[in-house]
């Protein structure tokens, strides 16, 4: 393609003169019907200040369009035109210089020379692209793309509160309810964490249900390792789903333009399709470990495990059917909030047992005794006995029955009216309202999130409704913010803001361009050979360069070259890059922050640590990615 001078020939009929000297002469209406925006602004020709050279084909049209009006400056960077030639040499080999380090420092955040971590990382490498004059200081500021920080930064506070308000560990119970098998828990994984990620990140949804997943696993005494496989990719595929599920598709949907249902209804499909078939080839992947209880294999029972019972919910199970607790065992005291009182036999060591339980009030015994009632009403009673009062303690008289099938004793209350029954129902109506209380608060946070759903639904401005539906929910919670405000996660802002300025920095040199330049010719979306060679460009890239990094590089870029075939194949190669980009984080361990999350929640997981290694999710990542990115794809480029 060849490159001269915009008007070296002469001008359409509808532009004024080049030396006009109003500007807004360029905009005369009616508008012409143009469909490709490839205006150069900053033109001395038309008025306006540093016309270079672009592009030029015969084909090569004007457009005066919403763009152009709304500003005189229209950037190429969005249309992937800019800084079509290398730069200069000294600009290329110091742009090179502090990309790598960026890179090295993004892949490997704990090398040995200089183990400051990826936020630091992406810091230094966008301070050595204005140090070495690759980007000035004005344009680093200007390439942080705050639409895409305050998009980020609203989800993680409303992720923040559904936390809070227990919507994961409502997620983390539907896991378990009523479970067939390991089979079936295996593609539970795969559905909640799909869906969980695709409205609430899948970074969060990893950091929240990894251990939760382990513990069924261990307690179940069945193999970690699908279901910690399960949950990482499920989580990636799932993001793949909407502009909020991860930050490679917060920053397509910013770039590109695309609304959140048009987003959702071009790559919805495919996710459906892709975790189906990620959990079909899981479930033939480790069949065989599935069919054979952990402690079978290696050949001694698996001692029991205590878990509480707000973490996950008591059951056991088999490969074949799961079978369920409707109460908790005598011996798991200490999942329950009220306190059980227990004895051997009718002795005065039930009389010690009390002292040693320090049971401050009359209500405290009747709380203890109507739980000990309620668990030994299938029990006979045969006998029943007296023990004399003890005036000094203030204890009326007391019962004990005994069962015959356990020969233990149990606690009936026979406790005259205490004078302190009316603070006890004070406190049981604070108690009651405190409850009331919290079900009014996680129904609003509910009720919120399912507001700023329907407003991106809408076409609303996703970064504005994502952070108006953070300050209400700071607002309505009626303290102090800073402890919310706390957990949200500004190290990964920053990485963000270090990682605009190095990319656009790399940008600069020319080598992006250039490179794409070899491959563009052969990876348009209009042919089965060029969606297949731009995916294996896609794939390869987000394992080296990790996806975020990649879609700033390769977004306008590809989107410019599907402009040319058509107005409709732009919006399909957006949603391209979304799709691969985010499922080639399953190709190795490495590939995705979730895959690392996992990875390092489970070894670190306290009683129930498990390793997955690199090489055990490759063996399984490799084949999963590639079938299930083929079959994505298939489904996307037909929207």
């Amino acid at each position: 393609m060849a490159t001269r001078p915009l008007f070296s020939r002469p001008p359409p009929p509808w532009l004024p003169h080049p030396h006009a000297s109003n500007t807004t002469a360029l905009f005369p209406p009616p508008l012409p019907p143009i469909s490709h925006i490839v205006f150069l602004a900053e033109s001395q020709h038309c008025g306006l200040p540093g016309l270079h050279s672009i592009p030029y084909s015969e084909d090569l049209e004007l457009k005066l369009g919403e763009e152009v009006v709304q500003s005189s400056r229209i950037l190429l960077r969005k249309r992937g035109f800019a800084n079509m030639a290398l730069a200069g040499t000294s600009k290329v080999v110091l742009g090179c210089i502090a990309f790598g380090i960026f890179w090295v420092m993004a892949v490997f955040p704990t090398v040995p020379f200089m183990p400051v971590g990826r936020t630091a990382g992406s810091l230094l490498g966008a301070m050595l692209m204005v140090l070495f004059r690759v980007i000035s200081p004005e344009d680093a500021y200007a390439a942080i793309d705050l639409p895409i920080i305050g998009l980020l930064f609203g989800t993680m506070v409303v992720s923040i509160f559904l936390e809070r308000a227990d919507m994961f560990k409502y997620l983390g119970n539907l896991l378990s309810w009523k479970s067939r098998g390991s089979k079936d828990l295996l593609f539970r994984v795969c559905i909640v964490s799909a869906f969980a990620s695709a409205l609430f990140t899948n970074d969060t949804c990893c950091v929240v249900l990894t251990e939760f997943i382990l513990k069924v696993a261990r307690q179940n005494n069945l193999p970690p390792q699908p279901f910690l496989l399960a949950l990482a990719t499920s989580s990636n595929i799932g993001s793949a789903a909407t502009p909020i599920g991860n930050p490679q598709n917060l920053v397509i949907a910013v770039e590109s333009g695309i609304s959140f249902g048009q987003f959702l209804l071009g790559v919805f499909p495919a996710m459906i399709v892709g975790v189906l078939t990620n959990a079909a080839i899981l479930l033939l992947y480790f069949w065989k470990y599935l069919s054979v209880e952990k402690d079978q294999e290696g050949g001694q029972p698996a001692g029991p495990e205590v878990v509480a019972d707000d973490e996950v919910t008591s059951h056991r199970f088999t490969p074949a059917r799961m079978s369920h607790v409707s109460s908790l065992n005598p011996d798991d005291v200490d999942c329950i909030s009220e306190p059980i009182i227990r004895s051997n036999s009718v002795s005065t060591s039930v009389n010690e047992n009390l002292r040693s339980r320090s049971v401050n009030s009359e209500a405290d015994i009747q709380l203890a005794i109507k739980s000990l009632r309620a668990s030994s009403m299938s029990h006979e009673m045969v006998e029943v006995s007296t023990v004399p009062d003890r005036r000094d303690e203030g204890a009326s008289s007391r019962k004990f029955t005994r069962t015959a099938s356990q020969q233990r004793s149990v606690i009936i209350e026979d406790l005259p009216p205490s004078p302190d029954d009316k603070g006890e129902k004070e406190k049981e109506a604070e108690v009651a309202e405190k409850r009331w209380k919290i079900l009014v608060w996680k129904t609003a946070v509910y009720l919120i999130t399912l507001g700023m759903l329907i407003a991106l639904l809408m076409g609303l401005n996703m970064s504005w409704t994502a952070i108006t539906a953070a300050l209400v929910l700071l607002a309505l919670d009626f303290t102090d913010a800073q402890a919310c405000l706390e957990k949200v996660s500004y190290s990964l802002l920053i990485f963000f803001c270090g990682m605009f300025i190095t990319v656009d920095g790399f940008n600069k040199t020319g080598i992006p361009n250039t490179l794409w330049e070899l491959v563009e010719p052969y990876s348009r979306i209009d042919s089965a050979r060029g969606v297949a060679l731009l995916a294996v460009v896609i794939l390869i890239l987000s394992n080296v360069a990790s996806n975020v990094p990649t879609v700033l590089l390769l977004g306008t870029r590809v989107a410019a070259s599907a402009a040319a075939i058509s107005h409709g194949s732009e919006r399909k190669a957006w949603l391209i890059l979304a799709w691969v980009s985010t499922v080639a984080g399953n190709l190795t361990l490495l590939g995705s922050a979730a895959n690392l999350i996992v990875c390092e929640q489970a070894r670190r997981a306290q009683f129930f640590g498990y390793n997955l290694t690199f090489w055990s999710h490759l063996r399984f990542g490799v084949p999963s990615t590639i079938i299930v990115t083929a079959i994505g794809l298939l489904i996307v480029i037909s929207y």
